[in-house]
């Protein structure tokens, strides 16, 4: 018995185009902001104001990092094995020229902390204890000139020695090092178990048990009431400071243009009202909105913390916060009860209607799991009449799919092959014509689309697609070509990591600038 052939459609999607200054677009960040400017970009040049927190030395390589920046900073020649046109690199052409921001690095607002400090800090022999004093040496500094100093901070930087990377993260091991009494023992993790004298013993302290080990995590929950950050390593600004035995830099970085480029990038975003670029052509009335999922650490129920990431058309995003609750069902499944799952999708629907005067015409809800009837029924009930919401699940893959093509290089960013009306294979990653060359280290692999839930009419799989694509272009905390992930979830760990910090406990809805 002979079966007949299934026949599968394959897509062509081609690359996205953003808008910038004048409404122009192209497909590339650095092309639009080398010839036309960011999409807001002022008549004039706008000052901002920077504050730089870190070790003495870290505030200078910052200031000549800075003074660096607002100059031509050029792409290195191609070395023996590489092309001699590297479409994907580009020159800087200096901040003011690209952004049309500028500063002065003297005038900087530099609170000093001494690397002492820092390494006494974080050799307290319990990690949760060291890193939680690590966080303070920064946090306090920033708040103690928040509440002193008149002049207006747009965006702080923090810089980061070597040992804060090495040693304040989960599992660091510190070995080695000669370690620190503090208050607790080397191996307490979690909360003491003392029911019986629960009333009679002050457990404030342990407190820091709430959270992760994690400086990032914990400086951005810390912060999120107050402003925007940009976290910096010293090797990234003065790599040729910090060389090996051999006399090469300790850490491999990407070239000097490229790294100017992205912390330009992040610095224009977390100090603007509107992002660099936005998508171009997108339909009116449309809104994105990426669940987001993640265990609290040493919860004793098990307890999830819920978020929701909303991204308009307009490029940039907003961060709300969900209730906690028992919302893990299975392995990597994870659904919202009811009145969890209502009150969530209020909020970004009352903050769409503020900002645009009516409700979205198209929701599309992104996540990694799908949904149940009760959470489904309950996205429903809280959308307008008129709204249509619509239940993408976006998951990676991990090989079991790969298409290949005769040439060179592989498959073309942007080809989808279509399985029917609900699911298609996406290749977000690939051959990217326009740059002549595929940026990674192996065969791509897809996501994989399923378009599960639709409150009305489902909508053409080519239409989820395609806006799938253009999610994966508003990484606003670098200056590339593309992602790999739509945007929606591209960021979904890091969001999900600093709300289940305690100190983020009253972060209700806050910008999507202050999390990255």
């Amino acid at each position: 018995m002979q079966l007949p052939e299934r026949l599968l459609e394959v897509l062509y999607f081609p690359e996205p185009k953003l808008e910038f200054a004048f409404g122009q677009t192209t497909p590339h960040p650095k092309d639009g902001l080398f010839l036309y400017g960011p999409h807001g970009k002022a008549r004039k040049t706008r000052d901002i104001r920077i504050g730089v927190v870190g070790t003495p030395d870290g505030i200078n390589y910052f200031k000549s990092w800075a003074a660096e920046i607002k100059k031509r900073v050029d792409v290195p020649p191609p070395g023996k094995t590489e092309k001699k046109e590297r479409l994907h690199l580009a020159n800087f052409p200096g901040i003011e020229e690209a952004f049309g921001i500028t500063f002065n690095e003297n005038e900087f607002a530099a609170c000093p902390i001494e690397a002492k400090a820092i390494d006494e800090a974080s050799r307290i022999v319990n990690l949760h204890e060291a890193v939680k004093k690590v966080v303070r040496l920064y946090v306090s500094r920033i708040r103690k000139y928040q509440s002193n100093e008149e002049r207006v901070i747009d965006v702080w930087a923090l810089v980061v020695p070597e040992p804060i990377f090495e040693r304040c993260r989960p599992r660091a091991k510190r070995t080695g090092l000669p370690m620190v009494r503090g208050d607790f023992g080397k191996k307490q993790s979690q909360r003491s178990d003392l029911p019986l004298l629960g009333d009679l013993v002050d457990q404030t302290a342990e407190g820091i048990f709430d959270d992760a080990p994690d400086f990032h995590r914990q400086v951005k929950a810390e912060l999120l009431d107050l402003l925007p950050t940009q976290i910096l390593r010293e090797t990234t600004l003065a790599p040729m400071a910090f060389k090996n035995s051999a006399g090469y830099p300790i850490r491999r970085l990407q070239d000097r243009a490229t790294v100017a480029w992205n912390l330009a990038t992040g610095l224009y975003y977390k100090t603007q009202a509107a992002p660099p670029w936005k998508l171009a052509g997108i339909r009116p009335g449309v809104c994105y909105v990426g669940l987001v999922y993640k265990n609290l650490p040493n919860d004793p129920n098990d307890h999830v913390c819920c978020a929701a990431q909303m991204f308009l058309s307009e490029g940039d995003g907003v961060v709300f916060r969900g209730a906690n609750g028992p919302w893990k069902t299975a392995d990597y499944e994870y659904h919202l009860e009811p009145r969890a799952a209502r009150d969530l999708i209020d909020k970004v629907l009352a903050t769409y209607t503020d900002k645009h005067g009516s409700p979205p015409r198209e929701l599309f809800i992104h996540g990694r799991t799908s949904f149940s009837d009760d959470e489904w029924r309950a996205f429903e009930t809280a959308a307008h009449e008129d709204t249509n919401v619509v239940g993408v699940r976006i998951k990676s893959t991990r090989g079991d799919t790969k298409l290949f093509r005769d040439g060179d290089y592989p498959v073309v960013r942007g080809t989808a092959l279509v399985l029917d009306h609900r699911n298609a294979y996406l290749w977000t990653t690939g051959y990217a014509p326009q740059l002549d060359t595929y940026i990674g280290p192996e065969t791509p692999n897809p996501l994989f689309i399923s378009v599960l839930r639709s409150k009305k009419n489902l909508p053409d799989i080519k239409t989820v697609l395609s806006d799938i694509m253009g999610l994966t272009k508003i990484n606003y905390n670098s200056c590339n070509f593309n992602d790999g992930l739509p945007v929606t979830v591209r960021f979904a760990n890091i969001i999900g990591d600093v709300l289940t910090m305690g100190s983020a406990k009253g972060a209700d809805r806050q910008p999507f600038k202050f999390y990255i």
